[in-house]
């Protein structure tokens, strides 16, 4: 079930470790931390680190130090007969508790050494990998010892933080049945672990909402419901019966967010489904896609905020809010950002959920599928601006200027070949071909891949910018019938690929104008942009023309040093910036791509490091 490699030093460690979590636990004021906790470092999802070796003036210098390998360990795999075992595809940020060092791999979950890279224990994960995104530490309360929390389909696990071996008091044996997958991290406050849901195709009946349970038994303790029921706030925005056994509204992101002091759990809600037809859900169908605080304690009801009504894009809030603290007027006001894939960052008041400088409910088109009643308005922020491309426009087609003849000309060809292309900015619904009809085909910006995704923001209380790195790939599709009739009467349909971009020697390059991909830093005292750069190459450009940006859905971290690192553009590059002004200061080649958040911590020797996992390993970075 686990191996494990004896550290005359890990008791210690523990100690330390449980001492460090408390110390760090949901406060934005706490003291100056050396470790990462938690999967953005801290219960506010700030992705910040008051660490500071590493400055502008060094990161230069930036060695990498060591590598673990995160692929299934040849042993286990064989003795599973499995010749080829999967790719960890890994998109994991480690955690850093004390002088440990706990993350996931394809196979198992391990503790490491994070000075050195030597592991501690090995803990094998049989029936099913372990989440490919995370893992989570528990303090220990009541004489129970720490545990370190993961997931692994339907199954929430806990194993003692010491040793790697099966929490025996929690669930049966360390094993806790949560009925619902979720693929994430779950989150630790106090005694409360809380979890989220991945819809499987097929399944049926509220499985999207969030759930929690004691981490000392794994008895449950509350569950909200994403799709409000009779009796609760918004269950008028759900027409007729059309709320009954709705799927979706999941609870799917990596993370969620908490203030300690309010005892607020800060919830992000997938679209219902099916998505791209509502014509059985007229309404603005809450709580999908919004943002939702419950007491974290108990799940209750607090506010919500929806970013879409009737969804009809999938481009729900990838991630939970970053929580900052703004000054407005000469008062300190408690706020948060949610960023949502259709391209929109939300700077609301996190007490209540008010705008901080307004949202506005503006007429957005009307849908041309029969029966479908798209909602007549979307609420737009009055600030700051998109974060990505919301729309498409004559012009807006790439030219050989922009990059080279060949994509010009593939570009060309594409967007010949879909027909009439129909795009009315913002929240464009997707057109209807009824059968025989011309070709007629809507071109969505931000695409189904959304502008921000499942990285989250990042907040930098040195200059109180809210970071937020982002894509822009268009995706066709339309409305045709569906010659079943069930389901729903009417299916969506696009071109293969559907993107709205070409095969350029194996690298897909869209077809509107660089910049492709993109980080914007937001003033969170005005909600004004405060700088914007492009994010990576493209390769095979002229050099005075390669610095498109490029796609990518990680986020990025901060540091007390004044820099900014990334690593989830599909250049295959980890960068460091410089968070004041965006300049680009060292950069470092990966073999594969880092799709996945950076972290940072100070290792046993004193050093701060700086770790990436880039896709099947996990890279540790130091100054010489």
């Amino acid at each position: 079930m686990r191996t494990r490699r004896p550290s005359v030093r890990f008791p210690a460690l523990l100690l330390a470790a449980a001492s460090a979590l408390t110390a760090c636990a949901g406060s934005e004021g706490a003291p100056a931390r050396a470790d990462w906790p938690m999967y953005r470092g801290d219960l506010a999802g700030t992705g910040y680190s008051p660490l500071s070796e590493i400055t502008t003036a060094n990161v230069a210098g930036l060695e990498r130090v060591w590598r673990y390998g995160l692929g299934a360990e040849a042993a286990a795999a064989a003795a599973a007969g499995d010749a080829r075992p999967r790719d960890p595809s890994s998109q994991a940020t480690p955690i850093v508790v004390g002088d440990v060092m706990y993350l996931p791999a394809a196979d198992r979950v391990v503790a490491i050494d994070p000075a050195t890279g030597g592991v501690l224990w090995s803990h094998a994960v049989q029936g099913g990998g372990p989440s490919r995104r995370g893992v989570a530490y528990w303090a220990g309360a009541d004489g129970i010892a720490p545990r370190v929390f993961f997931t692994s389909g339907s199954r929430l696990m806990a194993i003692d933080a010491a040793s790697g071996a099966p929490s025996a008091g929690f669930g049966e044996g360390g094993t806790l049945d949560i009925g619902v997958p979720y693929i994430s991290i779950p989150l630790v406050f106090e005694n409360v672990v809380v979890v989220g849901a991945n819809t499987p195709p097929g399944a049926s009946g509220g499985i999207g909402n969030p759930r929690a349970y004691d981490a000392r038994t794994g008895a449950k303790l509350w569950e909200f419901s994403s799709v409000a029921q009779p009796g609760q706030v918004g269950h008028d925005t759900w027409a007729g019966e059309s709320w009954v056994d709705r799927l979706g509204a999941n609870a799917w992101p990596f993370y969620f967010t908490v203030d300690a002091e309010l005892g607020l759990l800060y919830v992000p809600l997938a679209a219902p489904l099916p998505f791209p037809y509502g014509g059985d859900r007229p309404g603005a169908n809450l709580y999908a896609n919004s943002v939702v605080a419950v007491d974290v304690r108990t799940g209750e009801y607090r506010w919500h905020f929806q970013t879409i009504h009737h969804d009809l894009w999938d481009h729900d809030p990838p991630a939970p809010p970053v929580l900052f603290d703004v000054q407005r007027n000469g008062q300190t006001v408690r706020g948060l950002g949610v960023t949502t894939k259709s391209g929109y960052l939300y700077l609301l008041d996190r007490t209540s959920g008010e705008p901080l400088y307004g949202v506005e409910e503006r007429p957005v088109p009307a849908s041309e599928v029969p029966g479908e009643l798209a909602y007549p308005t979307q609420p737009i922020p009055s600030a700051p601006p998109p974060m990505a491309r919301v729309a498409f426009r004559e012009g807006d087609l790439v030219t050989a200027d922009d990059t080279t003849p060949e994509h010009a000309a593939a570009c060309t060809a594409l967007i010949e070949s879909v027909g009439e292309v129909v795009n009315q900015g913002a929240f464009t619904p997707w057109v209807y071909r009824p059968a025989g009809s011309p070709p007629r085909t809507t071109l969505l910006f931000p695409g189904l891949v959304g502008g921000p995704n499942w990285g989250g923001a990042a907040f930098d209380p040195a200059t109180g910018y809210v970071i937020v790195l982002s894509q822009d790939v268009g995706s066709f599709g339309w409305m045709q019938d569906d010659p079943d009739g069930e389901p729903q009467p009417y299916q969506r349909s696009a071109p293969r690929p559907a993107n709205f971009d070409v095969d350029m020697g194996g690298v897909r390059w869209p077809c509107q104008k660089p910049p492709w991909g993109r980080l914007t830093a937001v003033d969170a005292s005005t909600g004004n942009i405060a700088w914007v750069r492009p994010v990576g190459i493209t390769a095979g450009l002229p050099p005075e023309k390669e610095n498109t940006g490029r796609p990518g859905r990680a986020g990025v971290i901060v540091t007390g040093g004044g820099l900014l690192f990334v690593a989830s553009t599909d250049d295959a590059r980890f960068r460091a910036l410089d968070a004041r002004t965006g300049q680009e200061l060292w950069v470092d080649t990966l073999e594969r791509v880092g799709n996945a958040n950076p972290m940072t911590y100070r290792g046993s020797d004193g050093r701060q490091y700086v770790a990436i996992v880039a896709t099947d390993a996990l890279l540790v970075y130091r100054l010489p």
